[in-house]
């Protein structure tokens, strides 16, 4: 009984994100914020699977990638380096979005291109962590690091 308790608390403290099934312009109701804990904060509010595969997205974007920024955006985490967008994961029902801002320029293309998300960005649908081609996703992390995007809205 206890510890139905204390998982009752700690889901009023981070209540799990509302997911919708495909994109809207917004992936959650996170609020926008810059740096780390945002983000991980946003992380923290998925179900699963989409919560696993976003914390092992974050922790390959933190080994691959020096001086690492990370933003929420639009219900999504972003990641960036030297003040420019590179990528975002957003979590939507069944699966997670890993979308490339200049995804047309990497090598070999991503795969899904997605719906509202600006005509070079592309990416991949994960549903499970074991999805997770690592040597691919880190090979397209560096490309799109040489290649940031820093126009658009500043939050």
């Amino acid at each position: 009984m206890k510890q139905a308790i204390d998982s009752s608390a700690k889901a009023k403290e981070n209540p799990p994100a509302e997911l919708l099934v495909a994109m809207t312009g917004k992936a959650s109701s996170a609020k926008a914020a810059t740096g780390d804990k945002p983000v991980f904060d946003y992380i923290a509010t998925l179900p699963q699977p989409q919560r696993e595969i976003a914390e092992r997205i974050d922790a390959l974007a933190a080994e691959t990638l020096p001086g690492l920024q990370r933003a929420v955006k639009w219900g999504m985490a972003y990641y960036g380096v030297d003040g420019g967008w590179c990528f975002s994961s957003g979590a939507f029902v069944g699966h997670l979005k890993l979308m490339f801002i200049k995804g047309t320029e990497l090598q070999p293309e991503p795969p899904v291109t997605p719906i509202g998300m600006g005509k070079a960005t592309r990416g991949v649908e994960l549903a499970s962590v074991q999805e997770i081609d690592e040597m691919q996703l880190t090979s397209w992390m560096k490309q799109a690091a040489t290649m940031p995007f820093v126009g658009g809205k500043k939050i």
